[in-house]
C-alpha cells in the first residue's frame, strides 16, 4: 500500500521519507490571494512602524505622549463625579429655559449659563439627554476631536507635538474635568483652518462670540475665510441685539461672578495655532526686520497704486 499524497497546501519538508513527520504549510494553495495582500500590507506597516521607532526623537515623542495622557487620565479619575460642573451649567440652562425658566439665574446646584441667548437652541439637542450621557458624550467626543488633532500634529513633527501636548496638558486636563467649552471652540478653531471660508469663518465668529479670546486668531486664519468669519461676527452681533434685554441679562450675570482667578485654563486656546504653524515654511518670518521691511514696501505700493488711480481718471 502506498502513502497517500498529502493534501493541497501542504507539502513534506525535505530530509523525511515519503513525506513522513514534519509537515510545512504552503500559504499560496490555502490562504486566498486577497488575503495574503491585506497581511502583506499589514507586515509592511509593522515594519515602518518598527523601524520609525527606531528614531530616538519618535522613541521621546512617545515616551512623552504615553507620559502626559497617563498624567491626564489619572487626574480625571481622581475627580471622578466631582467633573462637569461648567458642562452641567449649559445643560441645565437649556432645560430650565425650555421650561421657561431663566437659565442666566438658575436654582439649584448649577453654575449660571452666561452665553447669548440666541445660543441655548444651539444646546438643545445634546441638553435633552440625560446627564449622565451628555456629560459622557460632551467628554468621549471631545476627547476623540483632541486626539485626532494630537494625531494629525504628531505625524507631521513627533517631538515638537510631544512638547506642545506636554506644556498644555495642565489646559487640556483643566477643561476636560469641568466640561468647560473653552476646548470645544479650540478645536472650532482648529477645524477653521481647514474647512471652506464660509463655514470657518462661522466657526471663528461663534467661538469669538462666545468667549471673545478667539479673537486674535483671525489673523491666522485664510484669507478668504477672514470676510466670512468678520460677517458672521456682524450677524452674532445683530441676533444679540434683536434679544437685547435677554443680552443685558446675560452680561449681568456675566459680570457678576465678582473678582475671579486667573484662568489657566485658557491657556488651552494655543492648541489652535499648531495647524498654522505647522504649515508654514518659516513660522516666526513675523520677528524678523527683512518681513517688516518687506510690509512696507507693499502698503507703499498699495499707497503709490490707490493714488495714481485717482489722478488717471
Amino acid at each position: 500500500m502506498t502513502d497517500a499524497p498529502p493534501p493541497t497546501g501542504l507539502q513534506p519538508v525535505p530530509g523525511t521519507a515519503h513525506g513522513r513527520g514534519r509537515v510545512r504549510v504552503d500559504l499560496s494553495d490555502v490562504v486566498d490571494r486577497g488575503t495574503r495582500r491585506r497581511a502583506g500590507v499589514f507586515r509592511r506597516a509593522l515594519r515602518r512602524e518598527a523601524s520609525r521607532l527606531r528614531d530616538p526623537r519618535r522613541v521621546a515623542a512617545v515616551l512623552l505622549l504615553s507620559l502626559t495622557f497617563a498624567l491626564i487620565l489619572s487626574g480625571l479619575i481622581a475627580r471622578g463625579e466631582a467633573g462637569g460642573a461648567d458642562a452641567r451649567a449649559y445643560w441645565a440652562g437649556v432645560r430650565i429655559w425650555i421650561n421657561g425658566g431663566d437659565p442666566y439665574h438658575p436654582t439649584g446646584p448649577f453654575l449660571p449659563y452666561v452665553y447669548a441667548p440666541w445660543m441655548l437652541p444651539m444646546f438643545a439637542p445634546w441638553a435633552m439627554l440625560p446627564w449622565d450621557v451628555a456629560w459622557f458624550i460632551w467628554r468621549v467626543g471631545t476627547i476623540l476631536l483632541l486626539l485626532w488633532t494630537i494625531h494629525w500634529a504628531y505625524r507631521r513633527r513627533p517631538l515638537t507635538t510631544a512638547v506642545v501636548v506636554a506644556v498644555l496638558a495642565f489646559p487640556f486636563a483643566a477643561n476636560l474635568d469641568t466640561g468647560n467649552i473653552n476646548l470645544q471652540l479650540t478645536l472650532m478653531l482648529w477645524a477653521a483652518q481647514f474647512t471652506g471660508p464660509r463655514l470657518g469663518g462661522l466657526l471663528w465668529a461663534l467661538a469669538t462670540w462666545m468667549k471673545w479670546v478667539p479673537v486674535v486668531f483671525l489673523a491666522i486664519l485664510p484669507s478668504r475665510t477672514r470676510p466670512w468669519g468678520l460677517f458672521w461676527l456682524a450677524v452674532s452681533v445683530g441676533l444679540s441685539l434683536l434679544t437685547l434685554p435677554l443680552t443685558i441679562i446675560q452680561l449681568q450675570a456675566l459680570f457678576g461672578f465678582g473678582a475671579r482667578p486667573v484662568r489657566l485654563d485658557f491657556i488651552v486656546y494655543l492648541w489652535a495655532t499648531v495647524p498654522w504653524f505647522y504649515r508654514k515654511a518659516d513660522p516666526f518670518d513675523f520677528l524678523r526686520p527683512a518681513t517688516w521691511r518687506a510690509w512696507v514696501a507693499s502698503l507703499r505700493t498699495r499707497w503709490a497704486g490707490g493714488i495714481r488711480r485717482p489722478a488717471e481718471r
